[in-house]
C-alpha cells in the first residue's frame, strides 16, 4: 500500500527526519532540537521536509525524553510501597561504590526514604504465602503518599515474580485511590528475580512515566490539531516499536530509544550490503554511542545501568555511551591537563562556530580549524563567526598554556576525543572476546564519519562503512524498525524439578501477552516471528547462559542437551555429572514491518554529475595536506577516492585521511579501506 511515512529521531542537538513518499522517493530534514519542548522540533522537521501532519500516514518516533529525564534527574515525584523490612533495598543495592577509588562518593536514590513505605506481607521464593497482605495498611500508605504530593506510585513486593497475588491486590487497592494511571506493579514490568534490579526498573518506570506521557500526549495533540489522524509508533530501547497510546505504560522501555534506532538502521544496512559483522559508531553533537552487531543481529542485553545505582533490567540493544560528541568542550582542568568532555555545549549555546553564544572550544570547532569542515556548510548556524575568533579560543584556552600552536591544540583536542571513543569500541569488542579485525566500523551520526578512519586505524579495524545518509541514520532506524515485545518469567529451579507442561504453558502465556501488544497496531505488521529462550546455569554457579529454544514444547532432555552444547561452546568444558538450573524463560515477539529499500535514499539523476568540487587544506597526522573535495550525492557506483580527501554531503562530512581509500557500493555506502 502506497503511504507517506516519517521516521523522526530527537537527539541532544538535532532532530532528524526521513520522509518516504508514496512514490518511494525520500525527503530529508535536520533541525535543531527544541529542548524546552521537543514536540516543537518534531513539527519543525515535518515542515522543513515539505510535509504536513495531515498528509502523513504513519510517524515512527525515537525519543531521548526518558533518557535525558533520568540523567538530569528531572523526574516525577515517586512513592514506593514495599514489603515490611525491605524499604532500603533500592538504596543498599549491590554494595558497589560510585567511585572505584577514594573514600568519598555520594548516591541519591531515585525514591527518597521518606517516600518508601512498608506494609505487612511476605511471599517466599517459591511463591508461598508467609505473611498475608494487610490491605488496610496498603490503603493507608497510598493515601499518605498522595498527601506527600507523589505523582506516581510503585508497588514492589518481595518474590512477586514467583507469586504476584499480593502485588496485584495491592495494585487494585492503589488504583481505586490513585488519581491518575501512573501506578507501576513490579511484576508486570519485569517478572524476574533479583529484588534490587526489579525494584529500580519499576522505580525508573514510575519516575519517567508522567514525563513521557505528557510529551507524547502533547505531541499527539499538536499533530491531531494539524490534521494527523493516526496513532504514532515510538521506538523502544530493544530496537522495536510500540504504539504511542501504549508506550507510557512501560515508559522505562524507551530509555536508550534513540541509540537503539541507529543500531537497527545499521543492521538493516548490513543485510542489504551483504555484510554480517560491524561495530556501530554513532557520534552526534552531545555523545557517542557504540554497539556490536555479530552475524547480522544486534547484541541485546538486560544488564543496562543508565547511571550509578540505576540498573534497568529490561531487554535493550546493548549500546555503550561516552560523553564525546561534536559539542564536547575542550579545556584545561585544575591540574593543567587537557580535558575533552563530558561537558557539552549542546545545541544552546553550541560550539563557537554555530554563532549561538558559545565561547569555549569544542570538537566541532577543532574540526573546523583543521580544515575538516567547511565553515560555509555548517548546519544550525545563527550568526556566522569569523575563523579568527575560533582560533583565538584555541590559543587562549589550550595553545598558550600548553605551549602549542593553534593547529596542535585543535589536533590534541581531536586525539583526546578519539581516545574516549576508542575506549568504548574496545569495551564492546575486545573486552568480550571479539577481534575488531573481524568487523567493519559502521560510522554514522553527524560527526561519526569525520573521525572514523582515525579510530579504525587506532584499533586495527580494516574497513569503515559509511551509509548513504550518516547524519540521518537514527531517523532511518525508525523507518526500518519492527514492532517488538519481550517477556521474561523467573522459575529458578532445577530443570528436573520443572514439569514439561509448565515450561510450555509459561512460554505460551508470554507469547499471548506479547502478541496482544504487537498486534495492537496490526496494520503495520506484515508477519510475526516468535522466539523463545532460557537463561540457564549449572547448580552452584552464578553466571547465566542464554539458550535458544527452537520449539516451546521441547522436552527437558532436549533443553538440557541444548544448554550443555551452549556451555561447551562458551567455555570448552563438559560437565555431564551436574544438572542444569532453569532460571528464566523468555519470549520475544517481533512484528515485521514492510521492508524499506535503502536504494531509495539515492538520487539517480544526481549520481551522474561532476563529483569533484574543489580542494582545501587539511591538517592530519601533524601536517597540512591538499585534499580534494567530493560531493557525495554525485558519486556513481564504483567510484574510487584516495585520501587525503573530503567527501561532503548535506547531513555529514567524511574525512579520508592519508593511507585510506573509499569505494562506492551499489546502495551508496562508502567502503573505506584503512591501511596501518
Amino acid at each position: 500500500m502506497a503511504r507517506i511515512t516519517a521516521g523522526i529521531d530527537v537527539g541532544g542537538t538535532f532532530t532528524d527526519l526521513l520522509l518516504q513518499r508514496a512514490d518511494g522517493s525520500v525527503a530529508l530534514a535536520k533541525v535543531p532540537t527544541t529542548s524546552p519542548n521537543q514536540a516543537d522540533g518534531v513539527l519543525a522537521a515535518i515542515e522543513v521536509a515539505g510535509a504536513t501532519p495531515a498528509g502523513l500516514d504513519l510517524i515512527i518516533h525515537g525519543t531521548t525524553a526518558t533518557t535525558n529525564a533520568v540523567l538530569e534527574r528531572k523526574l516525577a515525584k515517586v512513592g514506593l510501597i514495599t514489603t515490611e523490612g525491605f524499604r532500603d533495598v533500592l538504596e543498599l543495592g549491590r554494595r558497589t561504590r560510585p567511585n572505584a577509588y577514594g573514600m568519598t562518593g555520594g548516591f541519591e536514590p531515585l525514591v527518597p526514604r521518606e517516600w518508601r513505605r512498608e506494609v505487612p506481607e511476605r511471599m517466599d521464593s517459591r511463591g508461598g504465602v508467609v505473611t498475608p497482605l494487610d490491605e488496610a495498611a496498603v490503603a493507608r500508605e497510598v493515601r499518605a503518599l498522595l498527601a506527600e504530593g507523589c505523582e506516581a506510585l510503585v508497588v514492589h513486593f518481595l518474590h512477586a515474580y514467583a507469586n504476584p497475588a499480593h502485588e496485584r491486590r495491592a495494585g487494585e487497592i492503589a488504583r481505586e485511590i490513585w488519581p491518575n494511571a501512573y501506578v507501576t506493579l513490579g511484576h508486570e514490568l519485569l517478572s524476574e528475580f533479583r529484588e534490587y534490579e526489579r525494584g529500580t526498573t519499576a522505580a525508573v518506570n514510575a519516575a519517567v512515566q508522567p514525563v513521557l506521557d505528557r510529551y507524547i500526549t502533547r505531541l499527539q495533540a499538536e499533530l491531531a490539531r494539524r490534521g494527523h489522524k493516526r496513532d504514532l509508533l515510538v521506538m523502544n530501547g530493544n530496537g522495536g516499536t510500540v504504539a504511542g497510546k501504549l508506550v507510557a505504560r512501560e515508559a522505562a522501555k524507551t530509555v536508550m530509544s534513540g541509540p537503539a534506532s541507529g543500531v537497527m538502521a545499521a543492521a538493516a544496512t548490513l543485510v542489504q550490503s551483504g555484510l554480517r559483522n560491524a561495530i556501530t559508531y554513532d557520534m552526534g553533537g552531545t555523545s557517542t554511542d557504540v554497539a556490536l552487531i555479530a552475524g547480522g543481529v544486534p547484541e541485546v542485553s538486560a544488564e543496562l545501568s543508565i547511571a550509578y545505582g540505576l540498573p534497568i533490567h529490561l531487554p535493550m540493544v546493548d549500546v555503550r555511551t561516552v560523553g564525546a560528541g561534536g559539542g564536547s568542550i575542550a579545556g584545561l582542568d585544575r591540574a593543567g591537563m587537557l580535558r575533552v568532555g563530558p561537558e557539552s555545549a549542546g545545541s544552546m549555546p553550541g560550539p563557537i562556530c554555530f554563532g549561538r553564544g558559545g565561547t569555549r572550544p569544542t570538537i566541532t570547532d577543532a574540526n573546523l580549524v583543521l580544515g575538516r569542515l567547511d565553515p560555509a556548510r555548517l548546519l544550525a548556524v545563527r550568526d556566522a563567526v569569523p575563523m579568527d575568533r575560533v582560533r583565538e579560543a584555541f590559543a587562549r584556552e589550550i595553545g598558550e598554556p600548553l605551549g602549542m600552536t593553534v593547529e596542535q591544540a585543535a589536533e590534541a583536542t581531536l586525539r583526546l576525543g578519539n581516545v574516549h571513543m576508542t575506549g568504548a569500541i574496545r569495551l564492546v569488542s575486545l573486552s568480550r572476546g571479539h577481534d575488531p579485525r573481524d568487523f567493519c566500523l559502521f560510522a554514522f551520526g553527524g560527526a561519526g564519519p569525520l573521525h572514523a578512519v582515525a579510530l579504525a586505524r587506532e584499533i586495527g579495524i580494516p574497513m569503515v562503512l559509511v551509509p548513504a545518509r550518516p547524519g540521518l541514520t537514527n531517523a532511518l532506524g525508525c523507518l526500518v524498525a519492527d514492532l517488538r515485545q519481550d517477556a521474561v518469567n523467573t522459575l529458578n529451579r532445577g530443570l528436573d524439578d520443572i514439569a514439561e507442561d509448565e515450561i510450555a504453558q509459561t512460554l505460551a502465556a508470554q507469547r499471548d501477552r506479547a502478541l496482544a501488544v504487537v498486534l495492537a497496531d496490526s496494520a503495520e505488521v506484515e508477519r510475526t516471528d516468535v522466539l523463545h529462550a532460557a537463561d540457564m546455569q549449572f547448580r552452584g554457579q552464578t553466571h547465566l547462559i542464554r539458550v535458544a529454544l527452537p520449539r516451546p514444547d521441547m522436552a527437558r532432555a532436549e533443553i538440557q542437551a541444548a544448554f550443555e552444547a551452549a556451555y561447551f561452546a562458551r567455555f570448552q568444558v563438559h560437565l555431564p555429572e551436574i544438572r542444569a538450573v532453569l532460571v528464566n524463560l523468555l519470549t520475544t515477539v517481533i512484528g515485521r514491518r514492510h521492508a524499506f529499500p535503502l536504494s531509495a535514499l539515492l538520487d539517480p539523476a544526481a549520481r551522474h554529475g561532476d563529483a569533484q568540487v574543489g580542494e582545501r587544506a587539511l591538517y592530519a597526522e601533524g601536517a597540512w595536506h591538499q585534499a580534494v573535495i567530493w560531493q557525495r550525492e554525485r558519486l556513481a557506483e564504483g567510484a574510487r577516492i584516495a585520501g587525503p580527501a573530503i567527501i561532503q554531503q548535506a547531513d555529514a562530512t567524511t574525512v579520508l585521511e592519508p593511507r585510506s581509500e573509499a569505494v562506492v557500493d551499489a546502495i551508496g555506502n562508502l567502503r573505506i579501506s584503512v591501511l596501518p
